[in-house]
């Protein structure tokens, strides 16, 4: 028997209502979805495990599809559909979230005639709680509607009348696809005797197998409806708390003529000049997609235990606001002219870290929550069969020494970008540099979370440095007040200790660690805080060594050497694409144009169709790995597209520079 294949991370798509962000994958099935939040919960969980962990799958019966895309600038999911009779188009989307959580999903045949059919399967709490359902009128008046509950959780679904089976389908079958993937359908019948219906007609009917008035379990609902060119048929999912009224989602066309206009309202303010514009133009998409309207937080990825080595066990939840992978995002928005993205979270900022700032995370959730314990879920088997799962992150309670560098360089570009400070948020980051202070001796965990010994990461002193650097320029070129004398004295102090400690003469280059022999790739990241320039024989020093020991296939670049059991954690990892675009940025800021574009090139492709990035690429199975898709990457290929234009730019500039003809 053939071992079950899960779909490729390449195969799915993001939605996204500023929310929540589920997947859907190119065969239709809607694989992940956490309501209300990002970090909510899961209803549907078959990207972790099978079918049976919750999904949404709609697809063309008997058919295969030959096109999706979004519609431009937005996260309205086109999914077009061929079959022997008929070609329909399926369109998905999220509005956003305002008001409630509504998932549409609208099916127009665009010629002849086409079955769909679906397979639904709610499973609330990461599949470890099994719905009630029962027959409702629809709160909007149309029919009836089908009402889900399970503790605190509710869930209408409207639209044509779907029906309880156990039947199972094809992808039930252990030689099909996991999640998604297979065409899937095999046992589904019609539910209503004799031909399907068409159009709208099947409104009006309560097939058999329906769930009653009166409710029960549901494990499985599904339904074929058959259309012919011109028709169209909608189903809208709404996520409401338990206890309250369930709201009645508004009108398929007028939900997606609301969010077209939210999503190419915002794209419209787009400052893009590269080559790579539509990479470029996505990924800033992304990095809002991944922002939660109501908080300001950003989250790192909307999954889970997506693993960073298929089958391994490096699994980690990326649900929550890293303040490093926030700063990093904020610095991109603002270079792109999106200062008032960047000002929301720095309001969060200041709330999530308002009081003792001696107890600064390096993590929060989207709220500022600061408990964000890390459980392991063994009843779901894993991506790719890679086990844990977790959902929480235990490096949260970790002491970082990079990431109040990182946020004070992210302020500091709002700052420069004209942004004036007020007393709450100065004050912010001059305890940010008191905690600085009382922690200046001692050693972190990385930028990597390491999970071994601490140790000085030269990296994390470097941004040490940078963080009083900062404060002092916030002083001379802002004319703000702060403790001069003592952040003077720390930052001058670092830079000997840095060089002294953190390089190596005899390799010619900085290291991961004080007094280590490896090199790290965050060491790319040097340049960026002012530390030392791209072309200091030092750097391109590093950068030799790096890509002697971490470049890989393909020149893609490994964070660090896993085998140097540094970081206290069994298995290996995939290339980091962060870390390779870092290298693009390196390569364009030392005068190698031609090496940053041809890499650039390379990392591009590693972009599925609609332009999303993992954290990771396995250039031996060239596959995406690792939590999907990652702001890390996104704001990496923003950053480094616009470094290879400046480069493009000066190397233009010297070109028409006049020649000096003096003696």
């Amino acid at each position: 028997m053939t071992a079950p294949q899960p779909t490729p991370l390449e195969d799915y798509a993001l939605l996204s209502d500023l929310s929540t962000g589920p997947l859907v994958s190119r065969r239709g099935s809607v694989d992940w979805l956490c309501l209300p939040r990002f970090d909510s919960p899961a209803l549907f969980s078959a990207l972790l495990g099978g079918p049976d962990d919750g999904r949404w799958k709609l697809w063309a019966v008997d058919g295969e599809v030959v096109e999706r895309r979004y519609v431009p600038r937005t996260f309205i999911l086109e999914t077009t559909w061929r079959t022997p009779t008929g070609t329909v188009r399926v369109t998905d989307f999220l509005p956003p979230a305002d008001t409630q959580d509504d998932l549409y999903r609208r099916v127009e045949c665009l010629d002849g005639e086409v079955a769909v059919e679906h397979d639904l399967r709610i499973r609330f709490d990461y599949a470890r709680s099994l719905p009630w359902f029962r027959r409702v009128e629809d709160p909007g008046g149309e029919g009836s509607a089908l009402l889900c509950t399970a503790g605190p959780d509710g869930v209408l679904i409207t639209g044509p009348m779907l029906y309880a089976t156990t039947r199972p389908t094809a992808d039930d079958d252990l030689t099909g696809e996991v999640a998604g993937g297979a065409q899937g359908g095999a046992g589904v019948g019609n539910p209503i005797a004799g031909p399907a219906e068409h159009g709208r007609e099947v409104n009006d009917d309560v097939p058999e197998g329906c769930p009653d008035p009166a409710g029960n379990p549901a494990p499985r609902l599904a339904g074929r409806f058959r259309l012919r060119a011109g028709e169209r048929l909608d189903w809208v999912l709404t996520w409401f708390p338990s206890w309250d009224r369930a709201p009645a989602p508004i009108d398929p066309e007028t939900a997606q003529r609301l969010t077209h206009g939210f999503w190419t309202d915002w794209a419209s303010q787009l400052e893009v000049d590269s080559p790579e514009e539509h990479l470029v133009a996505r990924s800033l998409l992304v990095l809002r997609a991944l922002t939660n309207f109501r908080t300001g937080g950003i989250v790192a990825a909307p999954t889970t235990s997506l693993p960073e080595e298929f089958g391994g066990s490096r699994n980690w939840d990326y649900r929550y606001t890293w303040l490093r992978d926030a700063a990093l995002t904020i610095e991109v928005l603002v270079s792109h002219g999106f200062t008032e993205g960047a000002l929301h979270w720095r309001d969060w900022l200041l709330r999530a870290v308002a009081g003792d700032p001696e107890k600064l995370r390096i993590m929060y959730g989207l709220g500022g929550e600061r408990e964000l314990d890390e459980k392991e879920l063994d009843h779901l088997s894993g991506y790719a069969d890679s086990r844990p799962v977790r959902i929480g992150n235990g490096a949260a309670g970790q002491y970082q020494a990079d990431v109040v560098g990182e946020v004070m360089l992210a302020l500091a570009e709002l700052r420069d970008a004209g942004v004036a400070e007020d007393e709450y948020s100065w004050g912010l980051q001059t305890s940010l540099l008191e905690f600085c202070v009382r922690n200046v001796d001692r050693k972190d965990h990385g930028i990597w979370e390491m999970r071994g010994e601490p140790h000085f990461f030269t990296h994390g002193r470097v941004m040490m440095w940078a963080a009083f650097n900062e404060g002092l320029r916030a002083v001379a070129e802002h004319g703000l007040d702060g403790d001069v004398a003592t952040w003077t004295r720390h930052r001058d102090a670092l830079r000997v200790e840095i060089l002294d400690r953190g390089f190596s003469t005899e390799l010619g280059s900085f290291t991961q660690t004080y007094g280590g022999t490896e090199v790290d790739a965050s060491l790319l990241q040097l340049p960026h805080t002012g530390f030392l320039a791209a072309d200091d024989p030092r750097m391109l020093g590093t950068v030799a060594r790096i890509e002697q020991d971490l470049v890989g296939e393909r020149g893609l670049v490994h964070r660090y050497r896993t085998a140097a059991d540094l970081d206290g954690l069994d298995g290996h990892e995939y290339a980091f694409l962060i870390c390779s675009f870092w290298l693009v940025e390196q390569y364009a800021g030392s005068g190698r144009l031609a090496e940053a574009e041809e890499t650039m090139a390379g990392l591009c492709a590693c972009a599925n169709d609609l332009g999303l990035l993992a954290e990771e690429y396995d250039a031996g199975s060239g596959r995406l790995a690792g939590n999907f898709p990652q702001a890390f990457s996104h704001l990496a290929l923003i950053r480094a597209a616009d470094a290879i234009q400046r480069a493009r730019g000066a190397r233009g500039a010297a070109t028409e520079r006049p020649l000096d003809h003096r003696p």
